[in-house]
């Protein structure tokens, strides 16, 4: 992390590990180095190499790979069939929207893969992004845990429309972990989401933070009729900081976790919302219905 690595350390690292035949798991950080679309390159044809690996840790976070660098490093997890756990850090590479897509297609091919974590914030993937992030993650048919950061990445309603698409097709997906925060989904956007979430039949871990995004009462109101329908929920965490979603907003969201009879573990972050004491007071009357909380926090200023 931080030691000035550039294309070549990156490629003279690739040849030193690439010597581990039987590897089965790789961590490596190589944050805020100066990595190009080279090094990517070096790094994805020895990542290729490794048909025994079950666990991937790669973090590139604060590079310069771009757009063809998120294609070599595709194409070099695509050919680790034996994946199991991939953890892809990608923060601040402008990789773009096809970037997103060519990652996503190699991602794709990783059929063994069961929990992936994928953070792309700050990458201008904008709507179309999501929709090649949202077809690829739908065909990865054994997902269990699912963890996207996409803070600051210009998405919308459509771009929203498109994740939840994917994301609802995950069948066997029991954790996720959505992160949009500092987006535009607005509140038709906050309405995909909930009826993507109300699909995952299997889901019992859902972390959703919409933190800036001015979804208002109405997206409150979606949300909760999305939740509502998780039947197997137990653990829930929102954050809704600058949302809006008013005193009417507070009570559609409470009624529809007051509807997870399986929740054990709530927590709410709400500050900066004009939903006032008495929003506060409905919403945690509503939510406390669900007599099996062992853990319940309302944030709020």
């Amino acid at each position: 992390m931080s030691n000035s690595i550039s294309d070549n350390g990156a490629k003279y690292l690739g040849e030193g590990f690439s010597k581990c035949v039987t590897l089965t798991s790789l961590n490596l950080n190589l944050m805020s180095n100066s990595i190009s679309q080279n090094g990517a390159k070096y790094l994805g044809e020895k990542i290729s190499k490794y048909v025994t690996l079950t666990s991937l840790n790669l973090n590139l976070n604060y590079n310069r790979i771009g757009e063809n660098g998120a294609k070599y490093l595709g194409e070099g997890i695509s050919e680790c069939v034996a994946l199991t756990s991939l953890n892809l850090n990608l923060m601040s590479n402008s990789i773009g929207e096809n970037g997103v897509k060519y990652l996503g297609e190699g991602i794709s091919e990783c059929v063994a893969l069961t929990s992936l974590n994928l953070n792309l914030m700050s990458n201008s993937i904008r709507d179309h992004g999501a929709k090649y992030l949202g077809e690829e993650i739908s065909r990865c048919v054994n997902l269990t845990s699912l963890k996207l950061n996409l803070t600051s990445n210009s998405i919308h309603k459509n771009g929203a429309n498109y994740l939840e698409e994917g994301i609802s097709k995950c069948v066997t997906l029991t954790s996720l972990n959505l992160n949009l925060n500092k987006n535009r989904i607005s509140e038709n956007g906050a309405k995909y989401l909930g009826e993507g979430i109300s699909k995952c039949g299997t889901l019992t871990s859902l972390n959703l933070n919409l933190n800036y995004n001015n979804i208002g009462e109405n997206g409150a109101k979606y949300l909760g009729e999305g939740i509502s329908k998780c039947g197997t929920l137990t653990s829930l965490n929102l954050n809704l900081y600058y949302y809006n979603i008013g005193e009417n907003g507070a009570k559609y969201l409470g009624e529809g976790i007051s509807k997870c009879v399986t929740l054990t573990f709530l927590n709410l972050s709400l500050g900066s919302n004009k939903n006032g004491h008495n929003g506060k007071r409905i919403l945690k009357k509503l939510a406390i219905k669900s007599k099996r909380l062992i853990l319940f926090c309302i944030q709020s200023n």
